[in-house]
């Protein structure tokens, strides 16, 4: 109301008659009105930022709770595939340890023949020695 006092107490800078104090207030209440407006508009359009946030959120959240499933599923294929190259490996070493026994064995048995061997060697040549020294 103090608009359309303000208003009234202005001098008219147009040539027609001044307004009469009624029209004043519709036009006073019609700015009012286009203010509310604009208010509630831009109500509406922050309600519709939250709500587009919300939904952003939310589907964020989906996608985080999707690909931490999915991170999970394939960190499971990897230990299971981890766990069969394991298995693959220990196998291929059991395979390679028979082998190194068996070498290691036969390596034993040729040191215990050659030892044999060689004391026979030696033998005969102290037989051959004490033979040449009686003659």
């Amino acid at each position: 109301q103090m608009d359309a006092f303000f208003f009234d107490k202005l001098p008219s800078t147009s040539q027609s008659t001044p307004k009469p104090r009624h029209e004043t207030t519709q036009v006073h209440y019609s700015r009012y009105s286009r203010i509310d407006d604009i208010g509630k508009k831009v109500q509406d359009l922050v309600g519709k930022i939250n709500d587009s946030r919300t939904m952003d959120q939310t589907i964020m959240d989906n996608f985080q709770d999707k690909l931490v499933e999915k991170v999970g599923e394939i960190c499971g294929q990897m230990k299971e595939h981890m766990y069969t190259v394991y298995e693959e490996n220990s196998h291929a070493m059991q395979a390679t340890l028979r082998e190194l026994t068996l070498v290691l064995e036969s390596c034993s048995k040729l040191n215990t023949e050659l030892h044999t061997v060689s004391q026979a060697l030696a033998g005969l040549n102290r037989g051959l020695t004490l033979h040449r020294s009686t003659e």
